[in-house]
């Protein structure tokens, strides 16, 4: 990696403005959206109306693809220099012209800092069908990852499975010391490029597979977006080393899994994504609880796919559209190879592990999420998990709760009927759940306003109630938990702590 070629590479970009904000300045809403459909049209006819902005002219190399004049490349280059830049491994002249070797696109990290994300061009450059060591840019799942990672934090991190580097320069960017790994060795030339672009000294980039590079080490997080597509294992079905980890079915998701006790610290996370298989009556978020043996985990099913559906998605990710022979050829391997295991269905979702904490959580969430917020709440859970485990019913009754902000109660009644046919406690922000609930319930919540203990409120609710308060102690705690473990009720942090 030619570090300083990269510096002043950064340079250039930083001193043309070519940003996020930039580039959708010049092509509009409509043409940004239809980029995310990989459609470049749009983007490309706005970006034709200022030929000679550097902006443009580096937009429409490195992020549609398009061959250039040189005479622009070099205007929107003058530190780097065309030679330099061709040196670097980022364009490659032709003539009078000069075309991306790769994508450089722009990129908001989560703190609201610009930067650049190096990646293989795609088929929104055009590139079809996309090369078996192709290292993806950002995407879906990489987003998704990042919006679980914790805000800040500090120690070692381990960025498992690297690829273009992305969550590698987030975990730096928060303050932890990183180590990247990953088995191929052009995804972790992208990972350098982009810390070099970004100015993120100190990664340590690493070549291996899984965690066979760091050894014994361990880590106070290890985040991890692995090739986790379940591919079958036979000829004539193509492999791509960003989804397909070379296992049969979800081996390697359970090896990654089953990994990541031995390499966290006391305390330590992992944070990871994932496919899991449903084998006969098995289903795939059991399977999941044995791969997490002897170790705190909070195990969420986002999708479920049946095989015929798993099969299209990801064939069609690979270029191959309906209607071909070869697409029919694809879909049978897959499905053959999903009855061989008795395959029934693949669980989509995530996958977060805790050393030393008693959660044991196993869940469908299907519900949309606001993603904003997915990093304050599960940390808040993890928390939460840690009061409760060192709570008991005693203590639990003799805690002043509060309901959280974001709760409201919905009561749905039967026409003319007096009372609520049902009662539902509705979690705004978090998970989005929707809880159901009785009178008492609905009362305790309602009255926890950080004032009274759990166990005073019960007893006033079953005297208003007219029951036996004993019992309704019964009935209630386990469901307080409940509420306090995902968020809907809130210790007071004097209490937490």
């Amino acid at each position: 990696m030619h570090t300083a070629i990269a510096r002043r590479l950064a340079d250039d970009l930083r001193a043309a403005g070519f940003t996020t904000a930039a580039v959708h300045a010049l092509i509009g809403d409509a043409a940004e959206s239809a980029l995310t459909r990989a459609v470049a049209a749009p983007a490309r006819r706005a970006l034709a109306r200022n030929p000679h902005d550097a902006v443009a002219v580096l937009a429409r190399l490195f992020v549609l693809g398009d061959v250039v004049d040189s005479a622009s490349v070099a205007a929107a280059l003058p530190g780097t220099g065309l030679g330099d830049a061709e040196r670097l491994g980022v364009i490659e002249r032709r003539g009078d012209s000069v075309a991306p070797a790769v994508a450089v696109r722009p990129h908001v990290f989560a703190d609201g800092g610009d930067g650049w994300i190096a990646s293989d061009l795609d088929e929104l450059a055009g590139v079809f069908p996309l090369r078996a060591d192709h290292v993806l840019g950002v995407g879906g799942a990489g987003r998704t990852l990042v919006s679980l990672l914790p805000p800040s934090g500090g120690g070692r991190a381990l960025d498992l499975g690297c690829g273009c580097g992305l969550v590698a320069f987030e975990l730096h960017r928060r303050g932890f010391e990183v180590v990247a790994t990953d088995i191929s060795p052009r995804a972790l030339w992208f990972t350098r490029l982009g810390a070099a672009l970004n100015d993120l000294a100190g990664i340590d980039v690493r070549e291996g597979s899984l965690y066979e590079p760091v050894g014994d080490e361990r880590f106070e997080l290890i985040a991890s977006n692995p090739p986790f597509v379940i591919t079958p294992r036979v000829a004539g079905v193509p492999a791509y080393e960003y989804r397909d980890g070379g296992r049969a079915g979800d081996e390697l998701m359970r090896e990654v899994v089953t990994g990541a006790a031995s390499h966290l610290v006391e305390g330590g996370r992992a944070i990871m994504l994932g496919n899991w298989e449903d084998r006969g009556a098995l289903a795939g978020l059991e399977r999941t609880r044995g791969w997490t043996e002897g170790i705190g985990a909070w195990v969420i099913e986002r999708e479920q796919l049946d095989p015929d559906r798993y099969a299209e998605l990801w064939v069609r990710d690979g270029g191959t559209r309906p209607g071909s022979d070869e697409y029919e050829a694809l879909i049978g391997a897959w499905l053959d190879d999903f009855e061989s295991r008795g395959v029934t269905g693949i669980g989509l979702g995530w996958v977060q592990l805790m050393r030393g904490s008693g959660l044991r959580r196993f869940e469908r969430v299907a519900q949309g999420v606001d993603s904003a917020v997915l990093a304050a709440h599960t940390a808040a859970v993890w928390q939460a998990a840690a009061w409760l485990d060192r709570t008991d019913d005693m203590v639990l009754a003799a805690s002043v709760l509060r309901v959280a902000a974001d709760v409201t109660e919905a009561r749905h009644h039967l026409p003319g009927a007096e009372a609520p046919s049902v009662i539902e406690l509705r979690q705004g922000g978090g998970l989005a759940r929707t809880v159901s609930a009785d009178p008492a319930l609905a009362a305790l919540v309602g009255a926890s306003d950080g004032e009274l203990p759990v166990g005073v409120l019960i007893d006033a609710i079953a005297d208003l109630l007219e029951v036996d308060a004993a019992s309704l102690r019964s009935d209630l705690l386990p469901r307080v938990r409940e509420l306090v473990l995902t968020g809907m009720l809130e210790v007071p942090h004097r209490a937490a702590d």
